[in-house]
């Protein structure tokens, strides 16, 4: 049985492979042009076909997106001297209001471009677009810079708006549609130069912090508030969840070094909501760390209120945590098992922590109750005696 669905697999993964090739590379241009070469890019349903002339160095490109939605620019481009969206000289296609579809060229110098026309560091002799059955397609000759033939590259879509290119979208998609090109090798794709490193370090970012605000966090409450209960884990609870909370600290600021890198590198990316939750779990996390060394000897008559203030910032923090992981999933947009496992792993923590607070009480309730009876003045002894009463998960 395992046979036969292996082989039955391995066809339905050959026909998927055989109808991206045929979608790519059987392709009818209005023109008959035909391209030796085509590659279907990983991203926004775009393929990039060519002709290379070694002759003279320059190459035909035909760069076709599909599924294309009216009122939408498309752009494809070289970044000769960098990588990324700064630096790219792109063919751009706008539709107009008569259903021709207009193609310049565009220097992108910053963030903020909203693609006018201008000249590339390099020649583009021909250049036209056109838009069929849903297809937008931009035609064009390069002139390759230097003699050379790999470069990184990008592609875009956006929305155009009273007749010009709005900025694009920030989705998973638009935010990966880079990578690298070579003529000669026929190779392309995204995850080049910048397009790697940067989804990298996003994900590294987004890893850090589900681990330390995400997980880390609530699992240190958890250990302070039911270890507690029982006599043999004193000091020890104190401990273990001093240490689970500074090792979730401490990956909590290196997923927020990321961030800041991150946030650096793309000047004109902005996610406003996520990043000033992450400056506040910073800004508690640390006053945290800072508020146990000012922390009161049980005895001291203001210790019940750093105990508020302590329990209260500590449940803000972790609240706030799993919110702007949710946030940062969103953001990244990785396949749905990464957000299904998460919320996995916080029903998990929810069912221990349900279970562990009756199991708590109830030991509390008939420790206080045999207390009571064998107390000389008969009203047994408070929360704070045995070790729960403060209730916020601090140490007594």
């Amino acid at each position: 049985m395992g046979r036969v669905l292996t082989i039955l697999f391995s066809i339905l993964i050959s026909n998927s492979i055989l109808s991206s090739a045929q979608n790519c590379n059987t392709y009818s241009f209005t023109n008959n042009a035909i391209y030796a070469t085509c590659v279907t890019l990983p991203v926004q349903n775009s393929h990039l076909h060519w002709n290379y002339h070694a002759s003279n160095g320059t190459v035909d490109v035909a760069f076709r997106h599909t599924g294309v939605p009216t009122s939408t620019w498309v752009a494809w481009g070289l970044n000769v001297d960098g990588s990324g969206m700064i630096g790219t000289q792109a063919l751009v296609a706008v539709p107009n209001a008569n259903g021709s579809v207009q193609a310049y060229t565009s220097s992108i110098n910053g963030y903020d471009t909203s693609l006018q026309q201008s000249s590339l560091s390099f020649n583009v002799p021909v250049i036209r677009a056109e838009s069929v059955n849903g297809d937008v397609v931009i035609y064009a000759t390069l002139v390759l810079p230097s003699g050379r033939t790999s470069f990184n590259h990008a592609w875009q879509m956006g929305p155009v708006a009273n007749g010009a290119p709005s900025a694009h979208n920030l989705a998973s998609e638009n935010t990966n549609s880079v990578g690298t090109v070579n003529f000669v090798t026929g190779q392309a794709g995204a995850g080049g130069r910048a397009g790697g490193s940067v989804l990298h370090r996003r994900n590294t970012h987004g890893v850090l912090n589900a681990v330390s605000w995400g997980i880390l966090m609530p699992m240190g409450a958890m250990i302070a508030r039911y270890l507690k209960v029982f006599k043999v884990a004193h000091p020890a609870w104190f401990y273990i969840h001093i240490a689970c909370q500074i090792t979730a600290y401490g990956v909590g600021v290196a997923g927020w070094g990321t961030g800041l890198k991150l946030g650096s590198d793309s000047v004109g990316i902005k996610y406003n909501t996520h990043r000033n939750i992450g400056i506040t779990l910073f800004a508690l996390g640390t006053l945290q760390v800072f508020a146990l060394l000012l922390r009161p000897k049980p005895d001291n008559k203001y210790r019940k209120y750093w105990n508020m203030y302590h329990g209260g910032v500590g449940y803000s923090v972790i609240a706030l945590g799993i919110v702007n992981v949710f946030k940062g999933l969103d953001i990244l947009d990785p396949e749905q098992k990464w957000k299904n496992a998460y919320i996995g792993v916080l029903i998990s923590l929810a069912a221990i922590a349900a279970i562990l607070e009756a199991f708590t009480w109830f030991i509390v309730l008939n420790r206080n109750k045999e207390e009571k009876q064998t107390s000389p003045t008969g009203n047994g002894a408070n929360y704070r005696g045995n070790g729960y009463g403060n209730g916020n998960g601090q140490a007594a």
